[in-house]
């Protein structure tokens, strides 16, 4: 149960900091800025991670959850609790903003502005990427663990800045769950399932593969 509460908790202030950043910059007329959510994102990845990494693994993420066990870093026997914890957390965040802000900028749903594929196609490769990293930092001792929160909310920043006005840059089912349920907006919602879980799926399954390569040993190094 501690766990639990500590990924929904971590879920909570992902989606309170991020979706909240597009609510409040719609409020203020643009005070928050492109650059500013996409910062939003990724520091609060990163302070859920040193908050509560130590204590549930800082999942936050159902794709992760899911992505964990199928290369075998976390049992099948937790994985629906915590993916109902983070969906749970990110409905009760979006519940706050709802409550504070009334209904604003959908209550930051994610909603593609082009076709459902294109997002789709573009949630699984940020996904990807994204998976890749927390894979590296988190699953290979070889790995500097203490940055691992600086590397994944670095690269979180980075997408949600850069893909952020494609497709929402959700790379988390919670994260586009919440504000969906609270605010009505479903629209194309499946895309931010299927993209961002086989993404991770993806993601885990190539690091799974490739970390068993060997760094070249210097004297060994070929030239020519």
């Amino acid at each position: 149960m501690r766990r639990l509460a500590a990924e929904f908790v971590g879920t909570f202030l992902l989606v309170f900091a991020g979706p909240g950043a597009v609510i409040i910059d719609e409020v203020s007329g643009g005070g928050v800025g492109s650059l500013g959510i996409g910062l939003s994102f990724g520091l609060a990845v990163m302070a859920a991670i040193y908050a509560i990494g130590h204590l549930s693994g800082a999942h936050i993420n159902p794709a992760v959850t899911v992505a964990f066990a199928l290369t075998r870093h976390f049992p099948w026997s937790l994985v629906p609790a915590y993916v109902v914890s983070q969906l749970l957390g990110a409905c009760a965040a979006s519940a706050a903003h709802l409550v504070l802000f009334g209904d604003v900028a959908n209550l930051g749903a994610t909603v593609p502005s082009g076709s459902a594929w294109q997002a789709a196609l573009l949630e699984l490769l940020l996904t990807l990427f994204l998976m890749f990293v927390v894979s590296a930092v988190a699953t290979d001792v070889r790995a500097v663990g203490q940055a691992a929160a600086i590397a994944i909310g670095g690269y979180v920043a980075l997408a949600a800045t850069f893909a952020g006005p494609i497709a929402g840059a959700s790379m988390n089912p919670a994260r586009s769950f919440g504000p969906a349920l609270v605010g009505g907006t479903w629209t194309s919602h499946w895309a931010y399932w299927l993209g961002p879980v086989a993404g991770a799926a993806l993601g885990a399954l190539i690091y799974h593969h490739v970390r068993a390569a060997r760094p070249p040993e210097p004297g060994r190094v070929q030239r020519g």
